[in-house]
């Protein structure tokens, strides 16, 4: 049976510095979820802004972070839960990332984990796709172990990984871009092969998007020319209580606290 929850949302956030001036915290305090998990923090435990920590205090979250051992204001994922965590786990055994502020992972009770995952962007051509590669690589092994501890598992985050064309607007400009490269799209295939649900695909089938990220250049949020990187991937018993998934797009470009917006799945259960 899958754990009792309401929701769980992911969001880029950009630097939670500067989010928490331009809107992060409304939606936070407007958010139904039991989990939200945030990537791209770019900030340590002691740098967090007062008015962010206010805000957990005042809707009862907990906060858990993973910050860059290796560059100072740079990744950094994090998980805010309603209930305190069970157990944290930084990284997923690999030395080459660990440190890097990419994975974390909390146990809530009722046998569930959540993931917030900050996959590398890599760049086609480059060290940096071989270091996303690799990254990716070592990921998948360490899911199909996770799936083992018998709990249900969604790992939720910035995968930089639009799987098809329906998930990015201008997908035959993007074939030998990294994000859309196809053994990118391969790789990601196989983790729904092994079991695992993409839940928001699966909620919206053969639509275009919905998109959760927009380049801040030109006109790409205005005319909706975004993609699908935002992603929650969860076992399969957690994936069949889903009942809904949305993105909480901005009302308007200057309204936006991030290139990316919230994405939330709603599960059964209570509430």
């Amino acid at each position: 049976m899958a754990p009792s929850l309401r929701a769980v949302a992911t969001a880029n956030v950009n630097g939670v510095r500067a989010a928490t001036g331009k809107g992060l915290l409304d939606w936070l305090a407007g958010t139904g979820a039991d989990a939200v998990c945030l990537q791209e923090v770019r900030a340590r435990p002691d740098e967090l802004p007062a008015a962010f920590r206010d805000a957990l205090d005042e809707h009862g979250w907990h906060l858990r972070m993973a910050p860059s051992e290796t560059a100072k204001g740079r990744n950094g994922v994090a998980v805010l839960s309603r209930t305190e965590p069970e157990a944290v786990r930084v990284g997923f055994g690999d030395p080459a990332s660990d440190a890097d502020g990419r994975y974390l992972e909390v146990d809530l009770p009722g046998g569930l984990t959540v993931g917030s995952l900050y996959l590398p962007k890599g760049a086609a051509g480059t060290p940096k796709q071989d270091a996303k590669d690799l990254f990716c690589k070592s990921f998948a092994e360490y899911l199909h172990i996770a799936r083992g501890r018998g709990r249900e598992i969604v790992v939720a985050g910035d995968w930089n990984i639009a799987p098809t064309e329906l998930d990015l607007r201008n997908w035959r400009n993007n074939t030998r871009n990294s994000g859309f490269l196809p053994h990118e799209r391969e790789w990601f295939a196989g983790l729904l092969d092994a079991g695992w649900s993409d839940v928001v695909r699966d909620l919206h089938p053969g639509v275009d998007g919905p998109y959760s990220w927009w380049s801040y250049r030109g006109r790409a949020f205005d005319n909706d020319v975004g993609w699908r990187i935002d992603h929650l991937l969860a076992t399969p018993g957690l994936a069949a209580s889903a009942t809904g998934a949305w993105v909480d797009r901005a009302p308007a470009h200057d309204r936006r606290f991030s290139d990316h917006a919230p994405v939330t799945v709603r599960f059964g259960g209570r509430g």
